[in-house]
């Protein structure tokens, strides 16, 4: 077996089983025995071949905010990871855990037994409370040194609505994790806490895919390049995309990542993706046992694949009205497995303020999942889809793939979701700004294309009526960064810089 190395810092543990076996493991050409260790402050991991289940550590770039948490806060505030399911919450959190405190307690309320959930019915007495925990989990606790995980904590509302008088007590710090669908639905009867600083976990990024595949120098150098408007040259370019493709392709789920790394198998990939994507579908049956939810779920790839201007919800429900799924619209982005980009009606700062309610497009948040999700017609996607979808020849408009990671990108990188729409001239057709960003007291509009950007009428005509608003234009696509008067011409692996 081959080892990489890390340093401990920012990196996340993705747990599994480790393949039983007598093979010698290599880092860096030299040959080890099978058991390994940490050595100083950098983790080791192994990365094992053809159907073995293994350990893996991926950096993450919310480690640094959870210290930055840990240093500033003090104790003065729980903190609570929310993202959707098998994004990597709990393993990130119990790393953060071994590498920052001296000691930590796990409760798991996905498994942990009624009694240990009772223990939060009556927070009086808290010395007999923490003092329970402790020889129940057979951990010793030091004052400030020590940190207790609330792992799903919507699972236990009587434990998150413990952390107030946890938090007042002071000895410990206290991380919770869970889904915020799951957390809303369950403290409909509890208090709570507003001592809790919230942050959320999305799929891996795709500097932190690159960093998955052992890359730490592309991004910072394509930063300086997009910093500089410097172009790339177009062979690089190429290749640049290629790369950025495969992460289209693999998506940033750590399950899907893991198993990329270990098999080298795009099917193998697409099996747990489908893995995946059927646990959110019967998450969405428990919220909504009509079916709705699921439907809507499935059917977005094919509303963005349709270049409407909004997502039809009538041509996915029978007789479907906005006013009656308004419930189950604001669960599935409570689920963060659906991303929501709102039409505005007047693009300009505080365009929330400008939000049509009834306009809104449905993009996933994870593009892997995108990609499975569209083809889900076949029974596996076979390797040769998946390889023209890699070298860009697979004969369908992939626009709308395109547009979901852009989707995906920018709100991971801190940006809500806008978009505008207007009549042309002739009123036939509507032009249409993709994405609208908010910079300062200006804006910044978005157009994506996957091919054939020499014609981009809708950002030409949107600079023209709103030119005073304007702080730059972008068009992202598959070619190498160029300037055009006010238009800068992107690539779309570069789409997180802005």
């Amino acid at each position: 077996m081959r080892f990489s190395a890390f340093s401990h810092q920012n990196i996340l543990r993705f747990s599994a089983k480790l393949p039983k076996t007598t093979q010698n493991f290599e880092i860096f050409g030299i040959f080890l025995p099978k058991h390994f260790e940490i050595f100083g402050k950098t983790t080791i991991f192994a990365q094992a071949n053809n159907n073995a289940i293994m350990e893996r550590i991926f950096k993450r770039k919310l480690y640094d905010s959870m210290l930055k948490w840990k240093q500033e806060r003090n104790g003065s505030t729980a903190l609570l990871i929310k993202g959707a399911r098998r994004v990597g919450k709990s393993t990130l959190v119990e790393h953060f855990a071994k590498q920052e405190y001296e000691s930590y307690i796990v409760i798991d309320f996905a498994e942990a037994a009624q009694d240990i959930r009772d223990l939060f019915n009556d927070v009086s007495d808290l010395d007999q409370l923490l003092f329970e925990v402790q020889v129940r989990y057979q951990k010793q606790l030091t004052r400030r040194k020590s940190v207790i995980i609330f792992d799903e904590v919507q699972n236990c509302p009587m434990a998150r609505q413990a952390i107030k008088a946890l938090v007042r007590d002071g000895r410990y710090d206290y991380i919770e994790t869970g889904s915020l669908i799951s957390i809303k639905k369950n403290v409909q009867n509890i208090r709570i806490p507003s001592e809790e600083t919230r942050m959320t976990l999305y799929p891996l990024d795709y500097e932190e895919f690159r960093w998955a595949l052992g890359d730490v120098v592309t991004i910072p150098m394509l930063r300086e390049s997009f910093e500089q408007k410097h172009s790339l040259g177009d062979g690089l370019t190429r290749k640049l995309m290629r790369d950025f493709r495969l992460y289209m392709l693999i998506g940033g789920m750590p399950q899907a990542v893991a198993a990329y790394l270990n098999e080298n198998n795009l099917s193998l990939v697409d099996s747990v993706k489908r893995e995946i994507i059927e646990l959110y579908a019967e998450d969405f049956r428990k919220i909504d046992p009509t079916g709705k939810a699921t439907r809507m779920f499935y059917a977005i790839p094919g509303q963005l694949y349709k270049n409407a201007s909004r997502y039809n919800l009538s041509s996915v429900i029978e007789n479907g009205k906005q006013e009656r799924v308004e419930e189950l619209l604001q669960d599935m982005e409570d689920s963060q497995v659906v991303l929501f980009s709102r039409h505005v009606s007047d693009p300009n700062v505080g365009m929330a303020l400008h939000e049509d309610g009834n306009r809104y497009k449905m993009f996933l948040n994870d593009t892997g999942l995108f990609i499975t999700l569209a083809f889900k017609d076949k029974g596996i996607t076979e390797n040769i889809i998946y390889q023209k979808l890699l070298s860009d020849k697979l004969s369908a408009d992939l626009g709308y793939v395109y547009e979901n990671v852009v989707a995906q990108m920018l709100k991971a990188a801190g940006n809500e979701l806008f978009y505008h729409t207007w009549p042309t001239e002739s009123g036939k057709h509507n032009y249409e700004i993709d994405f609208l960003l908010s910079r300062g007291n200006k804006i910044c509009p978005l157009e994506v294309k996957s091919s054939g950007y020499k014609a981009h009428a809708s950002l030409d005509a949107f600079n023209a009526k709103f030119s005073s608003r304007i702080q730059h234009s972008f068009l992202i696509y598959t070619k190498d960064l160029r300037r055009e008067n006010n238009l800068t011409l992107l690539p779309a692996f570069m789409t997180s810089f802005l």
